[in-house]
């Protein structure tokens, strides 16, 4: 998820495809730090979004528009006295440094041509966009940085600009035995110093370093972020974590030669922009194929901007439905801690019950052989008719054996009680503690805001959450997920334990088929078959849809039993989403469901 210096390259050369040449027709300022240019080029219009925001800066193409202030901010007005109309004339970037640069050509007051230059530096909390003219002097910024707030550099008006240099790093790009100026495209920037860093040099930068290959990696060359480091190590097939420094020479020319590759890749331009999925939910994305998740599905997108657009939205959507179950999540995992240590001690006390038939069998053996008894004595030997051996039977005495053979059948009588009651305490605990897991199963998959509210009104009813006094019960909107079998049958998977129900037991006929995961919470999955035989391939993408939505997605293989909804059973009075059924078939299977299409 790093917007690191090969990304931006990916970025650069989209761009000086797409814009070069075009003329800027508007620009907005729609946040403080984030700016949005609209851009008429070949008879087409783009819209440039450059966005130098602390927490998520980003440069992309997008075709969505955003609603302006009242009032243009001062920056965005200096831009259009400037820029308007303005011929992008060429786009770059230094290196495979963060930064963006976007030179462009207008008429002044006085009609002479002149040349101005915009920078978009992506780096992170220090983050800007920087306005200057053709001696690379400051004319402003989107943000001021004074002396007072970074002693590396100041961006203020009337100030030359240069590009920060904190960290000593190489330029990765130079990792070619070809490698000239003029080997580098347009769109990137030929650094002042050419020298080709060979195989020595890279052995050298390596065994100075006694830390992760990966991180050595990244520290040593400018913009490679955390996962390509990752991703470079996994592709010369060398453990990321191994320490750089104990490399031997066969790993360090694998090494030298996956990352040749990949700056050869970079100075071509020959980009393949994915994002990687965990299920569900966007894991990762990048310029390059990520081959290090290979278990994980990998959606390739047209554009970096589409792959940019596309994460950004998804996760924000996972990030929001999550923040908004925050709560929720802190009940039932509450509720959940307070039940798993009643089960604990219930089961502690379960255990000493155990001794209950001892004393029993002692207070007999008392009241059998203890006529004979000293009265001093403290125990007595006795031989065990149960099991025909001879055993000692500690006594008090000050009591008689009448009144020692009493004391034990007490202690039986109210250890058996104990167990009498602990039995059923122990079950209603046990379930409760499976419909609360179950219910954070169900918070774990919730995508929309009408998830939630169904998961909500089922912690109401179930007692963890106080009803508002005169709020009526809320109109429920969400909907199963739906997916479509390679084989054309419908498959349906309920997000709570109200739709597990509901599907099972309302929207399910007699001859369709039910999916669960052995004995671990997760969905209920009802394939319809409308009374066409199912061929093998339907079920185990119906089990896959099972495993997925459980607690055992993330193990290699989920047991899941499926049979045929007319054998599946709710018994009076069990919780939400129990059912018992007594036959059933198996099977252990995955949980990679890239293969199934979900119905829109």
């Amino acid at each position: 998820m790093a917007f690191d210096g090969i990304t931006i390259a990916n970025i650069t050369r989209e761009l000086s495809e797409t814009l070069l040449g075009g003329r800027i027709y508007k620009i907005a300022q729609p946040e403080n730090d984030e700016l949005l240019l609209t851009i008429k080029n070949n008879g087409s219009q783009y819209r440039l979004l450059l966005s130098a925001d602390a927490s998520l800066p980003m440069v992309y193409l997008t075709q969505n528009n955003k609603p302006s202030p009242m009032t243009a901010p001062g920056f965005c007005m200096l831009l259009r006295k400037h820029l308007q109309n303005a011929r992008i004339t060429a786009i770059s970037q230094p290196g495979l440094e963060r930064a963006i640069h976007l030179h462009m050509e207008h008429l002044n007051e006085l009609g002479d041509l002149c040349e101005k230059k915009l920078i978009v530096e992506i780096m992170g909390k220090h983050s800007n966009i920087i306005f200057c003219d053709d001696k690379d002097q400051i004319i402003d910024s989107i943000k001021h940085i004074s002396g007072m707030v970074s002693s590396v550099r100041e961006v203020l008006p009337g100030r030359t600009y240069f590009l920060p240099q904190t960290q000593d790093k190489q330029n990765p790009l130079r990792f070619s035995d070809q490698y000239t100026r003029e080997s580098i495209p347009r769109f990137i920037k030929a650094p002042e110093d050419c020298e080709t860093i060979n195989y020595g040099n890279l052995c050298g930068h390596m065994r100075e370093k006694p830390m992760p290959l990966y991180k050595a990696l990244y520290t040593t060359y400018t913009g490679l972020s955390p996962i390509i480091a990752q991703e470079i190590c996994y592709r010369a097939g060398i453990d990321a974590d191994r320490p750089a420094n104990v490399l031997e020479e066969a790993s360090l020319q694998a090494l030298y030669e996956t990352l040749s590759a990949m700056m050869n890749q970079t100075a071509a331009g020959n980009f393949s922009p994915v994002i990687v999925y965990n299920g569900r939910e966007p894991l990762e994305y990048a310029a390059f194929p990520l081959t290090l998740y290979a278990d994980k599905a990998v959606q390739s997108c047209e554009s970096i901007s589409d792959v940019l657009q596309r994460y950004y939205a998804e996760r924000s959507v996972v990030t929001r439905i999550r923040q908004k179950s925050a709560d929720l999540r802190k009940i039932v995992q509450t509720a959940l801690e307070r039940n798993v240590k009643k089960y604990d001690l219930q089961m502690r006390q379960m255990k000493d019950t155990e001794k209950r038939d001892k004393y029993k069998v002692y207070g007999e053996l008392i009241n059998t052989y203890g006529y004979n008894v000293n009265p001093e004595a403290k125990s007595m030997e006795a031989l065990n008719y149960y099991t025909n051996e001879t055993i000692t039977i500690p006594l008090d005495n000050t009591l008689t054996p009448q009144e020692n053979a009493q004391k034990y059948f007490d202690k039986y009588g109210k250890l058996k009680r104990t167990y009498e009651a602990l039995s059923e305490l122990t079950v209603q605990v046990k379930e409760e503690i499976g419909h609360l897991e179950s219910i954070l199963a169900a918070l774990d998959i919730a995508m929309q805001e009408e998830d939630l509210v169904q998961i909500r009104e089922e912690l109401i009813e179930s007692g963890y959450i106080r009803r508002k006094s005169g709020s009526k019960k809320v109109k429920i909107t969400s909907k199963p997920f739906h997916y479509i079998s390679s084989d054309g049958f419908h498959i349906y998977v309920g997000k709570n334990n109200f739709q597990n129900d509901e599907l099972t037991f309302k929207f399910a006929n007699g001859g369709d088929w039910w999916f669960h995961a052995k004995q671990i919470p997760g969905s209920h999955v009802v394939l319809k078959t409308e009374g066409a035989e199912v061929p093998d391939r339907a079920f185990e993408e119906a089990a896959k849809l099972a495993a997925y939505y459980s607690k055992g997605r993330e193990q290699d293989k989920v047991e899941i039993d499926y049979v045929q909804k007319k054998h599946v059973k709710k018994p009076a009075g069990a919780k939400p989403g129990f059912v018992v059924y007594y036959t059933n078939y198996s099977m252990a299977i995955d949980s990679d469901i890239s293969g199934l299409s979900e119905f829109s």
